[in-house]
This record gives C-alpha cells, structure tokens and sequence, in this order.
C-alpha cells in the first residue's frame, strides 16, 4: 500500500491525446511506502499481466508515472492494446488501491478496454504479477463519471483492504476537444491469489 492521500489535493486536470487517452487526476507527489499486513493482502509485486476473461481483454502491463502537471500518464495512443498501471500506487494484491489505465480507442484502432463498461458485479479480472503469483479480483460496481468531476476519492484514497480500479474513457466524443467527456472505472475487490 502506497497511500497517504488523505491531505493530499488531488488535481483534477484532464489532457487530451488522440481517441482516449486522458491523464487521470493523482497525487501531487508520488505518496510514501505505507506497512501492509500479511494477513491482508499480498506483498508488493509489479504486475505483469491483466486478463478479463468477460470482454476478452488480455494485455501486459507498462508502469505508468506522473506528467509535469501531476496528472497520471497513460499508455501510448499510437498502441491501444497496451494497458499500464499507476506505479506510485499499490500493486495489484497489495493493500490500498491499484490503478490500470487502457484506452477504449486510439491510432484508428480499438483499444484494450473499449469493452470496459459492459462488465457487471461478480465478473472477474486477474492480475499477474512478476512474483508468479496472480491476483483475483471480482467487479463490485462499474461508474460513468464526467471528467471535470473525476472521483478522485474513490480512485485513489486508501482502502482496508487491497482494491482494484480500471479506468477508460467513454460517453460521448467531444471532436472540439478530440477527446470523450467521461470515464468509465471499474471497482474491484480482492478475491485471492494463485501461485
């Protein structure tokens, strides 16, 4: 767990790229390392790997950081198979909670979660890790939020236990700005680990 946002102000800037790509809000600097328990998640390990078995979406993980103005970075445009994670931010199976950003579309392509919001409480997502284990996740809710009032709280604030988010673009595409007015995040809870 890598949290202490609590006092922090998270910005709530939006940049555009191509199809999807927005820079989601964060902290203004990256958070100090946080103890976790043992019994409450598992330790911290880069992510490898995400699977969705529901929407067919499989991609390794690149780390993604910060942007000058403190705004997540996001995979390339020009590869919108690629998916990130928010490296300031827990590793999946870690307590707090871990961020995985995709595009729903770029470069004249779909992207790696155009097929994000059709997932439903109970459907699954795997995480695995560069330790050999994989952590399970089950969707507990799905929420459409315009991005001048991204729920930054609810994304990146310090969860008991560990926590997934998946983030994309949707809604409408506002061509003045060549970019989607909204977000689509996916909650998920931690189910287990193999391996």
């Amino acid at each position: 767990m890598r949290r202490a946002l609590s006092a922090v102000v998270l910005l709530l800037a939006v940049a555009l790229l191509g199809g999807c790509a927005t820079r989601q809000p964060a902290p203004a600097v990256p958070p100090p390392p946080a103890t976790t328990s043992a019994q409450a998640g598992l330790p911290p390990a880069e992510p490898a790997a995400i699977d969705i078995p529901r929407i067919g979406a499989h991609s390794s993980l690149v780390p993604l950081g910060l942007n000058p103005d403190h705004t997540v970075d996001v995979p390339p445009v020009s590869e919108p198979q690629q998916a990130g994670w928010y490296r300031f931010g827990s590793t999946p199976g870690e307590v707090g909670p871990a961020v995985i950003l995709g595009h729903v579309d770029g470069n004249k392509q779909l992207g790696i979660f155009y097929r994000l919001k059709e997932l439903v409480p109970g459907d699954r997502v795997s995480v695995s890790r560069v330790d050999g284990s994989t952590a399970r996740f089950v969707v507990s809710r799905v929420e459409q939020a315009d991005k001048d009032v991204f729920p930054s709280g609810a994304v990146y604030d310090d969860t008991a236990d560990p926590e997934l988010r998946l983030i994309t673009c949707g809604g409408s595409f506002d061509h003045a700005a060549h970019s989607y007015r909204d977000n689509i995040i996916v909650f998920a809870v931690f189910e287990g680990a193999e391996g």
